[in-house]
């Protein structure tokens, strides 16, 4: 069974080496045995005995044919071909074996049989179902863990450039194109990510959202990828899983992507363009299938062109583009989040809000957009002692910036809207001049057609 073995390069005699191996062989947790090129029984373990019940002096040394009626595996020593999944019984024993030939390269030299009893098969099944289960509650909870939490009818407004926005928003979300959301910052990006993976194909899976200016660039690299056990000093035992694992079939929100590290921006255009990736320290690429939507309050077109923002990865990432308006440009829409803040976040008792206060709130022109707005309108419902909010409860910053005309006192909240919709349109038209390319342009600003323009003007 043994003879093509040189012993020589062990520098043990024959009968030590078969000792040896017999040993290694006795050691596995299966049931093995070995048939020599005649089919004759040379070796089999414990395990074997465990499982049939046939012990080495009744079977060592005899013709596995002559002992073991219906043997299959000389069947294997004679065509040479593996079987598989072999169900077997002997008495009350039940096995399933696994059987392959014993080539020397130039002729068979044996052939070896491998069991696994039932009852341990069925041991084994039970814990890959349990495993599966396990696996099973994980994604579930992964799933719950990163859901949506906004859709598009949390997005408040009726402005014509944010529902021109809106419906670009709406079309991305059925498409597998990569998106890119520009807004300042307090505009409402991340709500629109959500809005659109909500409204998406892959709604049902997990939305991963992570902020690229918020984690050290050292650590970046392996929150996104995840790395392998022993990688780094004080890593987690197994490894870890990256955020992009995390959110396959799913999407992967990279805000503020303006941030992200140079050196890391060429690894995850790599991933965009072969939807592969490795772990940090890892030899073994996985495929994802992850739709990311990027965000940035940041001109990326001028950050490429002073090579501060790689132009490939640019390109790649913004296969549709989402531009949401600034506060400042849509103030026709501050009586619609008044009356959102005042119906929807104040349950307790009705308010309103007088007149200067309401013209305060249109004259501030929000730097920090919706996000500053709501702070500041939440800030003035909670200083309020009663059911009116007034000047004098919002923050001193915005009352210091504004002051009301006296022509706006006594005047109804329509007037008064009417009056800064007149100022501000005519705002705008001293800044592209009154031709009818200024007018176009002032237009395209508001977000009116040229139309609605002159008739506001003839008013």
């Amino acid at each position: 069974m043994f003879e093509n073995y040189n012993m020589n390069e062990l520098n043990v005699s024959s009968t030590a080496y078969i000792n040896w191996l017999e040993q290694i062989i006795d050691s596995i947790n299966d049931g093995i045995l070995v048939i020599d090129s005649k089919g004759i029984v040379r070796v089999i373990n414990d395990e074997y005995t465990n499982i049939t019940g046939v012990k080495k002096g009744t079977i060592i040394g005899k013709k596995l044919v002559d002992v073991r009626k219906g043997a299959i595996l000389p069947s294997v020593l004679n065509d040479g071909k593996k079987r598989t999944g072999i169900y077997r019984q002997e008495g009350n024993s039940r096995y399933v074996v696994d059987m392959a030939p014993i080539d020397s390269g130039e002729r068979m030299i044996g052939a070896v049989s491998v069991l696994k009893s039932v009852t341990e098969v069925g041991k084994l099944t039970k814990e890959l179902a349990k495993s599966r289960e396990a696996l099973g509650k994980l994604e579930n909870t992964v799933g719950d863990i990163y859901k949506t939490r906004y859709t598009f009818d949390d997005i408040i407004g009726k402005n014509a450039g944010l529902e021109k926005t809106v419906a670009i928003a709406k079309k991305a979300s059925h498409s597998n194109l990569n998106i890119l959301i520009c807004g300042e910052s307090g505009t409402g990006k991340e709500l629109f990510a959500h809005a659109i993976h909500y409204e998406g194909k892959r709604s049902g899976y997990p939305f991963v959202p992570v902020n690229c200016a918020a984690i050290p660039s050292s650590l970046l690299e392996a929150e996104l990828f995840g790395y392998e056990e022993g990688t780094f000093t004080n890593s987690k035992k197994g490894g870890k899983i990256g955020l992009f694992e995390l959110a396959n079939n799913g999407t992967l929100f990279l805000d503020e992507i303006g941030d992200m590290p140079v050196d890391l921006q060429p690894k995850l255009l790599r991933v965009l363009q072969d939807g592969r990736i490795r772990k940090v320290g890892g030899l073994r690429e996985q495929e994802i299938n992850v739709q990311v939507i990027a965000a940035t309050n940041k001109d990326l077109e001028n950050m490429t062109r002073k090579q501060r923002f790689r132009a490939d990865l640019y390109y790649r990432i913004n296969g549709i583009q989402v531009v949401i308006p600034p506060l400042r440009d849509r103030k026709d829409d501050i009586h619609v989040l008044i009356d959102h803040l005042l119906h929807h976040t104040h349950e307790l008792k009705e308010m309103n809000v007088t007149n200067d206060a309401i013209s305060a709130l249109i004259q501030y022109d929000w730097p920090g957009n919706t996000r500053e707005f709501f702070n500041v309108f939440q800030y003035a419902m909670n200083m309020t002692d009663n059911a009116t909010i007034e000047m004098d409860h919002f923050p001193e910053f915005l009352t210091r910036k504004t002051s009301l005309p006296n022509t706006y006192q006594e005047k109804s909240l329509k007037e008064v809207l009417k009056r800064t919709e007149q100022e501000i349109i005519q705002q705008t038209l001293k800044t592209y001049g009154y031709t009818l390319e200024g007018k176009k342009k002032a237009a395209k600003k508001l977000g009116i057609s040229l139309a609605t323009l002159y008739n506001k003007l003839s008013e």
